[in-house]
């Protein structure tokens, strides 16, 4: 069983085969999997993206290796590719134009705008700078975890990262 930080415990190699020790096992990251799922698929379900990614876990539970990372690293990992799946389809479904939407009329907050302009930011972003920044800034991962859920090294993270920030710096210059 893992500890309450994530890292595995002596011993314990895969996730519980059952199904309540495996509940206790993911409760944990359950918090940074929607906070994950919800910078990730922005207008997805998010609930959905971490049902579909703890079913994922459920059914590959005896792929997970504790020596190559935490428990929330590899449900992180899981939940990003299911919030991109969910993207896809987003993608290819549907097509809704904002005409279709009930008029709420205009909203002005500050903190809102402000946290408007961040998002808009983030989004001109890579996608590999993105979930860099996703991972170590809104889910709050590690660099080492961060490393695992991308599938490169740390060195990888911190570049990424730095890139990013220097990104964004330019993105959020206030000109008058």
């Amino acid at each position: 069983m893992p500890t309450m930080t994530g890292e595995p415990v002596a011993g314990v190699t895969v996730p519980p085969g059952d199904g309540p020790g495996f509940a206790r096992w993911v409760r944990p990251h359950l918090a940074a999997m929607s906070r994950l799922a919800a910078r990730l698929a922005v207008g997805a379900d998010r609930d959905d993206i971490v049902q579909e990614a703890l079913a994922r876990a459920w059914s590959k539970r005896s792929q997970y290796d504790a020596s190559r990372g935490t428990p929330s690293a590899w449900l992180l990992a899981i939940t990003a590719d299911q919030a991109r799946k969910a993207v896809r389809r987003m993608r290819t479904g549907p097509d809704l134009s904002l005409a279709d939407a009930p008029d709420a009329g205009p909203v002005s907050r500050p903190d809102l705008d402000a946290r408007m302009d961040v998002d808009q930011a983030i989004t001109a972003l890579s996608a590999r700078q993105r979930l860099a920044v996703d991972c170590y800034y809104f889910a709050d991962l590690s660099i080492a975890d961060t490393a695992a859920v991308m599938g490169c090294s740390e060195g990888t993270v911190k570049s990424t990262l730095s890139d990013a920030r220097s990104r964004l710096r330019t993105l959020l210059e206030v000109t008058e």
